[in-house]
């Protein structure tokens, strides 16, 4: 029996991945502390968390303070060089030096606060990039429940579209928050020093200009989250549509989808025009309570001046503060209008970085398995899950998995057997019940580690946008061409490598449509082959196949059983009969196992399956089956060259034929393609 077969090539990933692991491990909890930048019960940003922020940048950010409190200096002293300047002048003294040294002041403040606002923008910019990473790092490591909670599109866009729009809060409103505020202190101090009551005059002014703007803020704040979030749902829709555009087509669907995908854009641009109409209040309320103070202030202090009361010196020094006022109150306003925007963007990031990482689980205890018995390689042992309380799929599942075997998961469609897939891969952990790999409860190794020692071959087989070397070495970066070439012979890709115009390094196109069903299940397999699993598990490998590609790819199973343990779900009996064990599912239980010839004897559900792949039999509409079947049957007799030149002829025609037969929905959303 193929299970007693040794392994010609076969080692344990577990310590050659052990550096990996602890790299993953490492990362895991660098994103956990991303977790620590999230907003307010009320969603509004708290200094705490502006803080958080800046964590990683605040060599950079005392730079810029300096600098621009330099800038202010130079700038604050301008005002007292002209009151010099007039004092002189009605003196009759010389102004030549106070001029000069006026232009010095002038020269200088440019250049250090442009020093200043570089230095700021550089900073925000490196805080948004650290932002952008830690929600990379955070999103490819997300348990798998919170990719079936969330919109894949949505989550992207919130590492492109939130991050920009956070940017406006870090890069814009900081900057303006930390210069107009150091400009606010410096020339209200000096306008108090000149005159507190004609100060007191445009405190008073101003302060009807805050009321009103502290009004409108709440509006923008509220305003952005909208936006943001009708941005989201834009991109998710968009990808939804672009993933799936050949359904789109067959099913003239193009109006449906842009008049959808029309309607979030559509909601994102009222946001904005919102935005737009609440911030354009802001700009003028800040210029009429300073042109309204300007005006009063001259009027009064030009009756004092009139009246004995003061100098023109002094006046006119208060009117320059007063126009040095201008700048400092604008950017204050403007950064605090900004920073509303940006509380949006800052929300929804801050949601996904708070979402718990999958954890990585630390040594466990010794196997328990009995005195002198060879534990099997993947047991399951009473094992119950649910997606939903109260909803189990798998009810108290129990079967083995012995080293080297070739083992069959058969069942109608919604029995569980992507689940027991996605559980063996710790995708989702059993909710009662345990998981043995070697004897060991699987929880109580690394997900990495553990995931090391599995191959996992999908039904729908993605092969990744680059070039079919990088698809291959997607596992082993460091893969050499030897061992490329020896996984390449083994599942029979030598002629599609051979006839294109770059061999390996050519591109697969997106998703790899440009290859045939049967290409791509071979470069995923192949793909698995190159890590060296102990264990490697196909999904439907034959689905979506004609007969003479079923073949080459049965031809590629038989000799990677050589190599390790095969469990391979399966609905065409032809690939099931080539199994060493069946384990029948069905209700989520197991129900039978044994060889086919044990279960065609004894088990009443599989001579069901075996009838419904009967030709005329009511329950199936798939005669393709049944031909395939009896093309594989003649396939086994046949010599290892006419298999090839058959084989090759089959990948020159893409595939085009949809699933049949047995599938499994198990209720299970899969992003990356269909559940089986």
């Amino acid at each position: 029996m193929n299970g007693q077969r040794a392994a010609s090539d076969s080692r344990s990933g577990t310590d050659s991945r052990a550096a990996t692991d602890s790299r993953a491990a490492t990362d895991s909890r660098a994103a956990s502390d991303g977790r620590d930048s999230r907003a307010v019960a009320d969603g509004r940003v708290g200094v705490g968390d502006a803080l958080r922020l800046l964590r990683g940048h605040r060599r950079r950010i005392v730079l810029a303070v300096l600098l621009m409190l330099g800038a202010s200096a130079l700038g604050l002293a301008q005002p007292l060089l002209v009151k010099r300047v007039i004092e002189a002048a009605t003196a009759e003294r010389a102004i030549g030096p106070d001029v000069a040294l006026l232009v010095v002041f002038f020269l200088a403040q440019a250049v250090v606060q442009g020093f200043a606002q570089y230095t700021l923008a550089r900073t925000g910019e490196g805080i948004v990039l650290g932002i952008r990473l830690g929600l990379i790092r955070h999103l490819l490591r997300l348990p798998m429940r919170q990719y079936d909670r969330h919109r894949v599109g949505d989550l992207i866009s919130r590492v492109s579209s939130d991050s920009t729009t956070l940017r406006l809060l870090v890069a814009e409103g900081f900057t303006d928050a930390v210069t107009g505020g150091i400009g606010l202190i410096g020339v209200v101090a000096l306008m108090i020093w000149l005159d507190w009551l004609l100060f007191l005059i445009v405190l008073a002014v101003v302060a009807l200009a805050t009321v009103l703007v502290g009004s409108v803020l709440r509006g923008i704040s509220a305003a952005s989250l909208a936006t943001q979030q009708a941005t989201g749902a834009m991109t998710a829709d968009l990808e939804r549509a672009l993933g799936a555009i050949r359904t789109v087509r067959a099913n003239r669907a193009e109006q449906r989808e842009s008049e959808r995908i029309g309607g979030r854009a559509r909601s994102a641009y009222a946001g904005s025009v919102r935005m737009a109409r609440l911030d354009a209040v802001v700009a003028p309320a800040v210029e009429l309570a300073v042109k309204g103070s300007f005006v009063v202030v001259l009027l009064i202090g030009g009756m004092r001046v009139a009246g004995r009361d003061g100098s023109v010196a002094d006046l006119a020094a208060f009117l320059l503060y007063m126009v040095y006022l201008v700048g400092p109150i604008g950017s204050v306003f403007q950064s605090l209008s900004t920073m509303e925007q940006g509380v949006g963007a800052y929300r929804r990031v801050t949601e996904v970085m708070a979402l718990p990482a999958e954890r990585e689980t630390g040594p466990g205890p010794a196997p328990r398995s009995g005195p002198g018995r060879t534990p099997p390689l993947l047991a399951f042992r009473d094992v119950w899950f649910a997606y939903e309380a109260g909803r189990p799929v798998l009810r108290g599942v129990t079967f083995e998995v012995p080293e080297h075997a070739h083992v069959a998961l058969i069942g109608s469609s919604g029995v569980g057997k992507s689940t027991v897939f996605a559980l063996i891969e710790r995708f989702y952990d059993p909710d009662r019940g345990r998981i043995e790999f070697g004897g060991r409860d699987i929880r109580t190794a690394g997900r990495s580690a553990h995931r090391s020692r599995i191959g996992l071959v999908e039904q729908q087989a993605p092969v990744l946008y680059g070039t079919l070397r990088e698809n291959l070495t997607y596992a082993v970066p460091d893969a050499t061409p030897e061992e490329v070439d020896r996984v390449v012979e083994r599942v029979h890709l030598t002629d599609l490598v051979a006839r294109l115009p770059h061999g390996l390094d050519t591109d697969a196109g997106e998703r790899g449509m440009a290859l045939s069903g049967g290409e791509r299940q071979r470069i995923a397999i192949a793909r698995a082959l190159l890590a060296r699993p102990r264990l490697l598990l196909l999904d439907e490998p034959t689905a979506h196949l004609d007969a003479v590609g079923e073949a080459a790819l049965r031809r590629s199973i038989r000799e990677v059983s050589a190599q390790c343990t095969l469990l391979v779900i399966a609905h065409r009996m032809s690939t099931v009969r080539a199994a060493d064990l069946i384990v029948v599912l069905d209700g989520g239980r197991v129900v039978a196992t044994g060889t086919h010839e044990q279960l065609a004897a004894g088990s009443e559900h599989y001579r069901r399956l075996l009838r419904a792949q009967q030709p005329g039999h009511t329950d199936t509409a798939h005669s393709a089956d049944t031909a395939a079947d009896t093309a594989n049957t003649a396939d086994d007799t046949a010599d290892a060259t006419a298999a090839n030149t058959a084989a090759s002829t089959a990948d020159d025609t893409p595939d085009t034929t949809g699933a049949t037969g047995l599938t499994d929905s198990d209720g299970l959303t899969v992003r990356s393609g269909p559940a089986e």
